[in-house]
């Protein structure tokens, strides 16, 4: 069935429609989730949220072609609120050897230089290099121009490579 006429029943009430699309998109509902929330359990409760407030709301929805992006941005949203209530989580040495290899090391370094930049920097790097979003999917997402997209990503870049040059300076240093 198409994309289209599954939305169109979807906003008329068809429920067997809106989880038909929900199933098309819930690898990548998780992955993001799971990227903002670092929890499988909070992913997974990340999802069903989501998919409470895209049910309740998809009346609203005024374009099919951005079912995507708009249940994206629905997800993103309730992630960020959840950031918002947690305490900052620190990782300590002893998280660190607990995670084991090196590399796991340093997807940890990444996980935390790009947890540091301001969120909307933060948001655009994670959609653009953790996802494969492109820029415009991005600009829609986040309700942007795509040229602020582009500029954030470059800033965001700049930084995390400041950031991670600084980090894995000369030793002693």
């Amino acid at each position: 069935m198409e994309l289209h006429d599954l939305i169109k029943r979807a906003k008329k009430g068809d429920e067997h429609a809106f989880y038909e699309l929900l199933q098309t998109h819930k690898q990548q509902l998780y992955r993001i989730a799971y990227s903002y929330l670092k929890s499988e359990a909070d992913a997974i409760e990340a999802i069903q949220e989501t998919t409470y407030r895209a049910f309740r709301s998809i009346r609203k929805l005024k374009k099919p072609d951005y079912f995507s992006t708009w249940l994206i941005r629905i997800l993103i949203n309730y992630c960020n609120d959840e950031l918002k209530k947690r305490s900052r989580l620190v990782f300590s040495d002893q998280f660190v050897e607990i995670a084991g290899s090196r590399q796991d090391q340093h997807s940890i370094e990444m996980e935390e230089a790009v947890d540091q930049l301001e969120e909307h920097l933060r948001q655009v790097i994670t959609l653009k290099y953790f996802h494969d979003l492109k820029i415009k999917e991005i600009a829609q997402i986040m309700n942007l121009p795509e040229g602020t997209i582009k500029t954030w990503l470059a800033k965001g870049l700049k930084i995390l490579k400041q950031n991670l040059s600084e980090e894995g300076g000369a030793p002693g240093a």
